[in-house]
């Protein structure tokens, strides 16, 4: 069972490791040093909390749950008898159950203005396996988004600037307050490398603006086409909540297009 102050310390573990184990006493014959359902959370360099008993019991769950690190798989079972698996004295088998927790989705979605359509976009992308950066000049949009594990707010009077700070697998979605900010967070998302999706919100005229002031700048027509503008599905109404829908839409659809290029 997972206590409440467990829970607390594996979300507070959450932004510093990208994988944790968590292991789990699920059975027990005989003589044994914890009581079913005790767990412990380990890093790749050891325990980080909890305890299943300590001694030699527990130093062979911390090294065999180091071991899934380096593996696909994602859950383990193991069953060891205590004086021919791990020489202790006392008889007895213990069973633990390993599963290998993501703490960090992989999905990554940087979010470039926090108006009225980013608040509704953020508050969907957050229930999702999606780690999400909101970037704004605005510190009371930003209080206005929810505090979320998964969600990182960044004041930036020149949000350009955190483009170099991305990783090349984000997805970049501009929401600012228009065309003067839009263009030179582009201009340094495409300066910056190949970020599998590039999008802005706006109409079919802001989208042609856009891309000609992008030419202007030297960009080839090529890469200028692969942006998104207008962002999102063709369905819904022109409120915020149905447009963020169609924005978010659009993200899952080519999120799991790229998934099946790379079977």
């Amino acid at each position: 069972m997972m206590t409440s102050e467990f829970l607390l310390k594996l979300e507070s573990l959450n932004n510093e490791y990208a994988e944790l184990v968590i292991a789990t006493l699920v059975d027990l014959k005989g003589s044994a040093p914890q009581e079913r359902g005790a767990k412990i959370i380990v890093g790749p360099d050891g325990l980080l909390y909890g305890t299943v008993g300590g001694g030699k019991v527990e130093k062979k769950v911390i090294e065999h749950a180091q071991t899934l690190f380096s593996q696909k798989n994602l859950t383990d079972f193991q069953s060891w008898n205590l004086q021919t698996d791990i020489g202790m004295t006392c008889g007895g088998v213990c069973s633990f159950y390993f599963e290998k927790w993501r703490t960090k989705p992989l999905w990554q979605v940087a979010i470039f203005g926090a108006g009225h359509v980013a608040q509704e976009v953020v508050r969907l992308l957050v229930r999702l396996e999606c780690s999400v950066i909101c970037i704004d000049p605005r510190v009371e949009w930003l209080e206005k988004l929810p505090s979320h594990p998964h969600l990182k707010k960044i004041h930036s009077i020149e949000m350009k600037n955190e483009v170099a700070n991305l990783s090349t697998d984000t997805f970049i979605a501009c929401m600012t307050m228009g065309h003067a900010f839009d263009l030179p967070i582009l201009e340094e998302v495409f300066k910056n490398g190949q970020f599998p999706f590039i999008g802005a919100i706006g109409s079919e005229s802001k989208a042609r603006t856009l891309k000609q002031d992008l030419l202007k700048l030297g960009f080839p027509p090529q890469l200028i086409e692969t942006l998104n503008c207008p962002i999102g599905e063709s369905f819904g109404n022109n409120t915020p909540p149905e447009i963020a829908i169609s924005i978010v839409s659009q993200l899952i659809i080519v999120r799991d297009r790229l998934k099946n290029l790379d079977l």
